[in-house]
């Protein structure tokens, strides 16, 4: 694990788009999320329920054959990772609305990811380009999976049932896993 990744003494904050990566139908993509979670299996990251709700969203548009391929795995993966789910409060709130707190041109959920990260004295965990908006805020892409290199695994059962769960994979594109999740 790198520092880049973890370890920066604050909390790992992860968005729909990270999340949602794992199931990218551009491997890249797929690879470094999926990376990114096999390394802090085993510590804690902080989601939104605004975020997870982001995720369920997108998830729900699909049929119920692919979401019961996709579900086994979310289940257990938010089962065996520390993975907490957070509202927002006051302080969150009042950070998101202030346009010395959060960049006034960014979308209003991300003002309230951010808010909330901003204000916990988080870092906010997210795939490719997206970051690219967040300039000089506490916000970093996870790194691409290093060429060559062989993709990173769960433990078991978890690798299967994300085998299993990759029959559902999502589109990229503008909006696909950033501003539109």
């Amino acid at each position: 694990m790198s520092a880049d990744d973890i370890g920066t003494g604050r909390d790992d904050f992860i968005d729909a788009a990270l999340f949602l990566g794992m199931h990218s139908a551009d491997d890249a993509v797929r690879v470094a999320a999926k990376a990114f979670f096999v390394r802090h299996l085993d510590g804690r990251v902080v989601m939104s329920l605004e975020q997870v709700g982001r995720c369920d969203d997108v998830i729900w548009g699909y049929s119920r054959e692919l979401q019961d391929l996709y579900y086994p795995f979310m289940d257990h993966l938010h089962t065996v990772m520390d993975i907490s789910r957070e509202g927002y409060d006051r302080a969150d709130v009042r950070l998101a609305l202030s346009d010395t707190g959060t960049p006034p041109w960014l979308p209003f959920t991300d003002r309230m990811l951010l808010g909330q990260v901003i204000n916990r004295k988080g870092l906010l965990h997210t795939v490719g380009g997206r970051s690219d908006a967040f300039d000089g805020l506490p916000v970093r892409a996870v790194a691409d999976w290093p060429a060559g290199q062989p993709e990173p695994s769960f433990p078991e059962p978890l690798e299967r049932l994300y085998r299993e769960s990759l029959a559902l994979r999502l589109p990229v594109g503008p909006g696909a896993l950033s501003e539109g999740v």
